[in-house]
């Protein structure tokens, strides 16, 4: 487990500094005006994720964290059918975004995640299913003006209904 998250911190880490340069592409200072330059988010949020993954490597050197203490191999037979599912989830998830939209499919990648793979309460995986598309659409579609992927022509007419509620 060790060198799996010290390997992880470190790929971590150069995604990071990676992101952090393509986003001075943009302005990533203040705009008078405008406000925050287009790279901003992405170069502080990449910068935040820097210094946590510079933590973990730290701490996984220093063998402070549980992971970092333990024998046992990076990926047992439970370990690699367990990545098979998030990634075959994450695969139909991004399939979905083009027929259903971003939260439609959003919701269905929670349920799986939650219900079938984390084995929480139906109660918990129903309501995170429901509130969090929700949360999503009005902070992106109403206070952010952002448009995220809304599927395929069938899926219009709600969209035009939710936007009437909005607007």
């Amino acid at each position: 487990m060790r060198l799996g998250e010290l390997v992880t911190a470190g790929v971590l880490a150069v995604l990071s500094i990676y992101m952090m340069w393509k986003s001075t592409e943009l302005d990533i200072g203040y705009i008078s005006g405008e406000g925050p330059g287009g790279g901003a988010w992405p170069f502080w949020l990449s910068a935040i994720m820097l210094i946590c993954t510079v933590m973990i490597f730290y701490k996984g050197v220093r063998r402070l964290s549980p992971p970092s203490q333990s024998d046992e191999p990076v990926l047992d037979a439970e370990g690699r059918k367990m990545l098979l599912q998030v990634f075959g989830g994450i695969f139909v998830f991004v399939a979905l975004v083009g027929i259903f939209s971003m939260y439609v499919a959003m919701g269905m990648f929670l349920f799986y995640y939650l219900w079938f793979l984390g084995r929480h309460t139906l109660r918990l995986s129903l309501t995170l299913t429901v509130v969090t598309p929700v949360i999503f659409f009005f902070f992106f579609e109403a206070l952010m003006r952002i448009t995220l992927p809304k599927g395929m022509e069938f899926m219009e007419p709600i969209y035009n209904y939710l936007n009437t509620i909005i607007y």
